[in-house]
C-alpha cells in the first residue's frame, strides 16, 4: 500500500498554494474557497444526509443527476462524489487505512488532489455545451468498457447535460441503464426540464437548493475573517441578497467589493460604498418611498424616486426593492416570526413591523401586484424613470382607493362588516332583489340546465334533454357533452327517441355517435334523427340568454347604478344570487379585479 501511495504521489504531485501564488496567478475567492468535502457544503443538508446513509449502507447508485440554479455547487458536488467513490488512504501514524467508498474524507487521499485539480485520468469531466453530438457520447461508451487506470471506479462528470442532442441522449441510454460495475455517471444541469424523462428515470436525482441569505452572509463573514478583510455586517447582508442564493455569485461580488473598498482608501468596507457599487437603492430611502406611496403622498414619492435616480440607482431596481419590502411587510403581518430572520436589518424589522400594524392585507397585495407589473414593464421601456414615475402614480392612487365595503358605506348603503365570529348589531335593511324574468322556452326544448342527477343505470328514463346531457357529463365524455350543448337545437324528446336540428358547424356524425353511446351506457336502443328545421335554441344559447337577462336586471338596480356612476370605468364581471341573509340587499354583488386597477382611477 505504501509503495502504491508513493507511486501515485509521484504521478499526481500536489503543488503547494504558496508556489501557485508565487507565480503571480491570483485565485479568485470562488475557486480558493471551493468546498473539497461534504462537510464544507452549505445549505444542502438533505442531499448530504441521503448520500451519507447511502454510503454507509453500501447502496451507491450508478448515476446521479444534480440540478439547481447557477452557483449552488453542482459541479463541486460532482467532484466531491468522485473523491468519495475513489477515496483511498494508507495507514500512517497510528491511523487506520481506508480503502472503501466513504463521504468522511478528513484527509487528502491518494487520488484526492488530482480529482480536485481536474487532472485525474479516471475522472473525466465533459462540458456538454461544447460536446453535444453522438460522436462524443460514442467515445464515452467505448472507453467505459475498459477498467480504470489507477482509481477504484471510473467517473464521468457531464456538466450542462441538458445541452446534449437527442441522438446523444438516445445513444447513452443503454450504457446508463446497465453500466459496467467500475463506471459511475454524474450529470449536472440548470434546466432539468430539458433532460429527457428516459435519462431522469435512470438516475438518482438531487435538487440543490438556493442558499438562505442569512446562511450565506455567515459564510461570507468567515471568508472575510480568513482574508483579513474588514467589512460591515450590513454590507455582507447586501451581498448575500444580491447573490439570490448562489454561493459563487456571492463570492464573486465579495471579490469585487474587496477591490472596491481598497480603491476607496482602505478601512472597513461600508454598506454605502457597496450600495453604489451594486447600483442598489438605499434601504432606508426605499422604506421612506414605501411609506409615502402608501400614504398617498405622490409629491414626496416622486421626489424620493428622483433622488435615488440621481444617486445612481436604477428605477427598475428601486421598484423591485419596493416590491420586496411590500412582500416583507405582508409576511410580518401574516407570519410575525419572519422578523427573526438574520438577513433583515434592524430598520427593516422596526419600520416593517410598524407598517404591518397599519396596512390591510388587501392594500398590500394590491400594491405588490402593481409594482411587479411595473417592474416587468420597465424591462422594455425606453424611458425607465418616466415609467417608474407613472407606476408610483398608480400605486399612490390605488392606496387611496376604498375597499368595496368602505365604498358601500360611503354611499350610505349597508353596514361595516363585523369581525370574524361576531354577529351584526342589527339586520341589514331589506330591499327587493332585482326581478330576473326568464322567457319560457319553446315547446319541446330543454327546460333548464339542471344540476347533474345521480348516474343512471341500464333502463332508467331521463326526465328531459338537460338530464340526458348531464348524464353524458357524468360518463366523462366531455367532447360529446359539449357537442350536445352547443350543436343540438331540440325538436322532439321522448324516452328512446330524440329529434333535433343541427346548429351551423355541427358534425353530421353526432346522431350516430349519440345513439351508440346511449345504447352502450343504458342498454336501451335509442332512435336519434336529424330534422331540417324547427329546433329550439341550444342549451348554450339558452344559458347565454338567461345570463344577459340577469345582467340587465342587476344593472337596473338603484344601488348598482349608483356604484357604477360613482366609479367611471367599472365593469360588472360576475352576478351571483343572494345566498345568505347577511349579503347586501341587491341580491347580487359587483366584483372588482384588484390586480388590474383601471388606469383612469
Amino acid at each position: 500500500m505504501d509503495d502504491e501511495h508513493s507511486r501515485d504521489a509521484a504521478l499526481f504531485p500536489a503543488e503547494p498554494q504558496e508556489k501557485r501564488e508565487a507565480r503571480g496567478a491570483y485565485r479568485v475567492l470562488a475557486r480558493k474557497y471551493r468546498p473539497s468535502g461534504f462537510a464544507d457544503l452549505i445549505g444542502q443538508e438533505p442531499m448530504v444526509r441521503t448520500l451519507e446513509n447511502a454510503f454507509q449502507l453500501n447502496r451507491i447508485h450508478q448515476a446521479y443527476l444534480l440540478t439547481g440554479v447557477r452557483g449552488v455547487g453542482k459541479t463541486t458536488t460532482a467532484r466531491i462524489l468522485a473523491r468519495a467513490f475513489n477515496y483511498e488512504l494508507p495507514a500512517a501514524d497510528g491511523r487506520p487505512a481506508v480503502d472503501r467508498p466513504t463521504i468522511h474524507m478528513d484527509a487528502l487521499g491518494v487520488h484526492c488532489q488530482a480529482i480536485i485539480d481536474s487532472r485525474h485520468p479516471d475522472v473525466l469531466e465533459m462540458d456538454a455545451a461544447s460536446h453535444t453530438g453522438i460522436d462524443d457520447i460514442r467515445e464515452i461508451i467505448e472507453n467505459a468498457r475498459y477498467r480504470p487506470v489507477m482509481a477504484r471506479v471510473k467517473v464521468y462528470i457531464v456538466d450542462e447535460v441538458h445541452m446534449l442532442s437527442k441522438a446523444a441522449f438516445n445513444g447513452l441510454l443503454k450504457t446508463l441503464e446497465e453500466p459496467p460495475e467500475h463506471v459511475k455517471f454524474i450529470f449536472a444541469t440548470t434546466e432539468i426540464d430539458k433532460v429527457p424523462v428516459t435519462v431522469r428515470s435512470r438516475c438518482q436525482r438531487f435538487d440543490l437548493r438556493r442558499i438562505d441569505a442569512g446562511l450565506l452572509a455567515g459564510h461570507l463573514r468567515k471568508i472575510c475573517d480568513l482574508e483579513s478583510v474588514a467589512i460591515e455586517d450590513e454590507a455582507l447582508a447586501m451581498v448575500a441578497r444580491a447573490a439570490e442564493g448562489s454561493a459563487r455569485d456571492a463570492l464573486s461580488l465579495l471579490d469585487q467589493a474587496i477591490a472596491h473598498g481598497a480603491a476607496q482608501g482602505g478601512g472597513a468596507i461600508a454598506a454605502e460604498d457597496l450600495r453604489h457599487m451594486l447600483g442598489v437603492a438605499d434601504k432606508s430611502r426605499v422604506i421612506d418611498l414605501f411609506e409615502a406611496a402608501m400614504k398617498g403622498d405622490i409629491a414626496t414619492a416622486l421626489a424620493l424616486l428622483q433622488e435615488q435616480h440621481d444617486g445612481g440607482g436604477d428605477p427598475g431596481q428601486v421598484l423591485l426593492e419596493l416590491a420586496e419590502f411590500t412582500h416583507l411587510v405582508t409576511r410580518l403581518k401574516l407570519a410575525p416570526g419572519a422578523e427573526r430572520s438574520s438577513a433583515l436589518t434592524e430598520e427593516e424589522r422596526r419600520r416593517g413591523g410598524a407598517a404591518a400594524q397599519t396596512l390591510s392585507v388587501s392594500a398590500l397585495t394590491r400594491a405588490f401586484q402593481i409594482l411587479m407589473k411595473a417592474v416587468d414593464e420597465l424591462r422594455f421601456s425606453p424611458r425607465p424613470l418616466a415609467s417608474a414615475d407613472m407606476a408610483l402614480v398608480r400605486l399612490t392612487h390605488a392606496a387611496e382607493m376604498p375597499s368595496p365595503e368602505e365604498a358601500l358605506r360611503k354611499l350610505g348603503f349597508g353596514q361595516p362588516r363585523p369581525p370574524d365570529g361576531a354577529r351584526p348589531l342589527a339586520p341589514a335593511p331589506e330591499r327587493p332583489a332585482p326581478a330576473l324574468s326568464l322567457a319560457p322556452s319553446p315547446q319541446g326544448a330543454a327546460r333548464s340546465l339542471a344540476a347533474p342527477r345521480p348516474e343512471a343505470s341500464a333502463g332508467v328514463a331521463f326526465a328531459d334533454f338537460a338530464a340526458l346531457v348531464a348524464f353524458v357529463g357524468e360518463k366523462r365524455d366531455m367532447q360529446l357533452k359539449m357537442a350536445l350543448e352547443t350543436d343540438v337545437r331540440l325538436v322532439r324528446f321522448e324516452q328512446g327517441r330524440i329529434e333535433f336540428e343541427l346548429a351551423p358547424g355541427g358534425s353530421t356524425r353526432l346522431p350516430q355517435q349519440l345513439m351508440q353511446r346511449l345504447q352502450e351506457w343504458t342498454g336501451t336502443r335509442w332512435l336519434v334523427a336529424l330534422a331540417p328545421s324547427g329546433g329550439a335554441p341550444t342549451l348554450s344559447e339558452q344559458a347565454a340568454t338567461r345570463k344577459q337577462e340577469e345582467r340587465s336586471g342587476v344593472e337596473s338596480d338603484p344601488l348598482v347604478a349608483a356604484i357604477m356612476a360613482r366609479f367611471p370605468g367599472a365593469e360588472i364581471v360576475a352576478v351571483r344570487g343572494r345566498e345568505a341573509p347577511e349579503t347586501q340587499a341587491s341580491g347580487a354583488e359587483l366584483a372588482y379585479d384588484d390586480g388590474e386597477p383601471d388606469e383612469s382611477w
